[in-house]
């Protein structure tokens, strides 16, 4: 059944009013497309009901037909920054669907968590784990104070919209407290392995919020120590991060604790703890960073003047797993070596800073806004046309071309120094493809390259030369 509807869909191209443009993801309850709302050209999300059948087997279809609903309203009652927003919904061929934001980027993205998901993912810096924490805990705070347990957080259900905030996704699993349903199945698995409370495993009708706060306890000890719990010896998550203090491992271990007693009792108290950290780091912070100025060191400087020799100025397409050998990168798509530009950038123009290692001539401050893949390459065409800064000659940058921008992210200098570039503008397009629908880019925040459709909003840092 569920075979031959996605078969449906993929020849009538269409879902109601919408134009389904690709598939985004499958659960065991619904399919998800990337789709396009015609006339405004808006692209959405679209969740459409479409069962595995041995999940109608286990609950039968009334069930799943209800909670699929059920999220729906969900999402359709409560309003927050951190949660997302549902837009339309309706029936096509006799199923319910609806639609939302479409955020092309996650967390689990973000990290690096693959279809391994043990496998060891990227650390994040102090300041980023602690902003996506605090965002997460705010949303599932306002999801538990409306009196849901979501019962599936996971970094892959946190989205990141256009502005990189956090947004919670995903409530087809969420239960209200106290309601009456369907009872799982044994051996049915609410949730996902590595990341749901042990009490979840044994009785995910059971559950109360703690549950929640378990699985977000495990979303931020991997982003401070790429791991789960289970994989830190010792019990010293600290030890991963060089940012981390020891407090870090009071509140992780409280956090992802085996019994619901003795962890956080609620999303409000566990936010406190955190940002507890948040304001001893700053201390700590603010010490360094005055004897790093004290010291007078700054990181950056780079050898001769022949980098532009080295790097590839012609745009390829390059599959994932391609990227270490052309890019070069490490299996999270990390180059193998950064180069802190700081110290060898120089102002030529109002409008653009020139490399003396690469020879690169790189637009500063570059567009306020963020924009498709396609436009971006509209836009440096514009940039040549106008010979912006003097250069006629502007283009966007191969990924290994940014890779010279990046500083080290967990390096503690860089918490000090004033950025070579706008720190806000987090995400840039390069001119290389990964496919014919998808080009990658490189997130200048932390230190990686990744990809996304044609059609996701990133920025744009154009470069000229060398001549």
């Amino acid at each position: 059944m569920r075979d031959c509807y996605e078969g449906m869909v993929r020849s009538m191209k269409t879902i109601g009013k919408y134009v389904i443009r690709g598939l985004l993801g499958r659960g065991g309850m619904s399919v998800v497309y990337k789709a396009l709302l015609p006339v405004v050209e808006k692209i959405v999300a679209l969740k459409v009901l479409s069962p595995h059948p041995t999940l109608v087997d286990l609950w039968g279809e009334e069930e799943v037909r209800g909670r699929f609903m059920a999220e729906a309203a969900l999402m359709g009652s409560i309003r927050h920054p951190h949660l997302v927003e549902i837009l339309d919904f309706d029936f096509a061929e006799g199923r319910p669907f609806f639609t939302m934001e479409h955020y092309p980027r996650s967390l689990g993205m973000l990290i690096g968590e693959g279809l391994r998901t043990e496998a060891e993912c990227r650390l994040l810096p102090i300041e980023h784990a602690m902003r996506r924490g605090r965002e997460l805990l705010l949303g599932l705070g306002r999801l538990h104070r409306a009196g849901w347990v979501h019962r599936d957080v996971k970094p892959h259900n946190l989205l990141l919209d256009d502005e990189g905030r956090l947004k919670i996704s995903d409530l087809g699993l969420s239960k209200l407290r106290g309601e009456v349903s369907a009872m799982t199945p044994p051996g049915l698995i609410v949730g996902s392995p590595f990341y749901a409370a042990p009490e979840q495993v044994r009785d995910a009708e059971g559950v109360d919020f703690r549950a929640d706060l378990h699985s977000a306890g495990v979303v931020i000890h991997r982003l401070i120590t790429g791991r789960f719990p289970e994989d830190v010896k010792g019990g010293k998550p600290s030890r991963f991060h060089p940012d981390a203090a020891p407090a870090w491992d009071a509140f992780l271990s409280r956090a992802v604790h085996a019994e619901p007693e003795g962890r956080f009792s609620e999303a409000e108290e566990m936010l406190e703890a955190l940002e507890a950290l948040a304001a001893h780091w700053n201390e700590r912070k603010s010490s360094f960073c005055g004897q790093f100025a004290s010291s007078g060191e700054r990181g950056g400087g780079d050898e001769g003047s022949d980098g532009a020799a080295r790097l590839r100025r012609s745009p390829v397409k390059v599959t994932p797993e391609n990227a270490p050998e052309v890019f070069p990168c490490d299996r999270l798509w990390r180059p193998i070596r950064f180069r802190s530009p700081s110290s060898r950038l120089h102002r030529t123009h109002p409008g653009a800073l020139r490399d003396a290692w690469t020879g690169l001539t790189w637009q500063s401050p570059g567009p306020p806004d963020p924009m498709s893949w396609r436009d971006a390459q509209a836009y440096v065409k514009r940039l040549s046309t106008t010979s912006h800064a003097g250069i006629g000659a502007w283009r966007l940058p191969t990924v290994d071309e940014l890779f010279t921008c990046l500083d080290p992210p967990l390096l503690n200098s860089s918490h000090c120094e004033e950025p070579s570039f706008d720190r806000g503008k987090t995400c840039l397009w390069s001119c290389d493809l990964r496919s014919f629908v998808s080009a990658w880019y490189v997130d200048v925040e932390l230190g990686f390259a990744s990809w996304g459709d044609l059609s996701s909003l990133f920025f744009v840092r154009a470069v000229g030369g060398p001549e």
